[in-house]
């Protein structure tokens, strides 16, 4: 599957700008890239949306346990890949047909995520179980958002073209050829949204994502990388720290950044996040 957006919609990561910076290689523009993959996927479904995007598909080389599919409901359009292992139960939640797929059901979810903002976009992306990976565009807000499964089942990869626009597909080789080093897997356990903020970690959303640049000899130039954030909380007057992995805190220690960034200081409690 492949999917394309200006950057009227989305903005260019700087990590993929940064990973293209280092080591130069060369790149096309995102017309050149969806006609290689209708080209290279024949046959293959493709959608224009003016000049904000493209979406495409195949079922050429499908995966037997990750069937792609494509459905567009309410001015929204997703493409998916993989499958859910609770769709029954969601599909029942949702309030839909005993016949809803699984692109049916993200674009359901979607929508209440949506209509009953500030409902969570982890918690949508957290309730589903499986491996997946899908991009969905909402044409009436001009949103973007692009999940993957906890485990990385489903693989996925995004990058920047040659005249900026930003690509997600699980073809690694097809993005190569138009994003060269400005292209990095897509991480595991995470979204992208462009109305929520960017890229966050749907597991704990207090976890950090930051980009690790790759050796030259490595196909992309970048990887992200999910940093978990522990929070330790303390009794004043306790006898004992609080230790994570090695990490212990006392009463006094969190009490003197109380009032910082990462800790918060009650009159007779505190608690501290940190990055492990």
């Amino acid at each position: 599957m492949l999917a394309v957006f200006s950057g009227e919609v989305v903005e260019v990561p700087a990590e993929l700008v940064a990973a293209g910076s280092r080591t130069p290689s060369p790149k096309t523009k995102a017309s050149e890239l969806v006609s290689r993959f209708l080209g290279s996927s024949e046959p293959a479904v493709s959608m224009q949306l003016a000049d904000l995007g493209h979406l495409a598909y195949s079922h050429t080389n499908q995966a037997l346990l990750r069937p792609r599919s494509f459905a567009a409901k309410d001015e929204i359009f997703c493409l998916f890949e993989g499958v859910l292992d609770n769709l029954g139960r969601l599909s029942q939640q949702y309030g839909l047909s005993k016949g809803a797929n699984e692109v049916v059901l993200v674009i359901e979810a979607y929508k209440t995520l949506r209509d009953r903002a500030p409902y969570p976009a982890s918690f949508m992306l957290s309730q589903l179980t499986g491996s997946y990976a899908f991009v969905l565009f909402d044409k009436s807000t001009n949103s973007v958002l692009v999940a993957s499964d906890p485990e990385g089942k489903v693989p996925l990869f995004w990058g920047i073209t040659a005249d900026g626009c930003v690509a997600f597909s699980d073809d690694i080789d097809m993005l190569k050829g138009s994003c060269g080093k400005s292209l990095a897997p897509f991480p595991q356990g995470c979204f992208y949204s462009n109305a929520l903020g960017g890229l966050k970690c749907y597991e704990n959303p207090k976890n950090k994502v930051t980009a690790v640049p790759a050796n030259e000899e490595e196909i992309c130039g970048a990887t992200f990388k999910v940093k978990k954030m522990v929070c330790y909380v303390l009794k004043k007057n306790s006898v004992y720290s609080t230790c994570s992995s090695g990490l212990c805190r006392s009463w006094d220690t969190i009490a003197s950044i109380g009032h910082s960034q990462q800790g918060t200081l009650g009159s007779d409690s505190a608690e501290y996040c940190t990055v492990e």
